[in-house]
């Protein structure tokens, strides 16, 4: 049986393909944490939706991204997501790899609703840097 942070990831990448940012802020937490690119982090809906505004104009507003396989370690109300995140764009150039080995740390709210608090695409990679 698929879990349900499958299905909800999908519905963030649709979010961010479509360009939907307030549809995907409906998906984190308030106090959430996005890691932009190595070296910056933004924390709270308002900063993260910003944030992915930006992205979307950095890959010339064609950002497709999609996950391979998925590894989901769940311990009561919160779960650790490992996955193969893949980036698709026009823009040929990145400075950052399109092959990611992502980790999101979801939360559950007091509703049973998954909610994403750590949004990290480029998993270990930021000990690397």
């Amino acid at each position: 049986m698929e879990h349900a942070l499958k299905e909800l990831i999908k519905k963030c990448d649709l979010a961010i393909k479509n360009e939907d940012f307030d549809t995907l802020m409906n998906y984190y937490t308030n106090d959430a944490v996005l890691v932009v690119k190595p070296g910056m982090i933004a924390k709270g809906k308002d900063e993260i939706k910003k944030a992915f505004i930006a992205i979307a104009k950095y890959f010339n507003n064609s950002v497709v991204p999609t996950q391979g396989e998925m590894i989901i370690l769940e311990a009561g109300d919160t779960a650790l997501v490992l996955s193969h995140t893949l980036i698709e764009s026009d823009k040929e150039d990145s400075e950052y790899s399109m092959d990611r080995k992502a980790t999101y740390v979801f939360k559950k709210n007091s509703q049973g609703k998954w909610l994403c608090a750590i949004d990290n695409s480029y998993g270990t990679e930021l000990v690397n840097k």
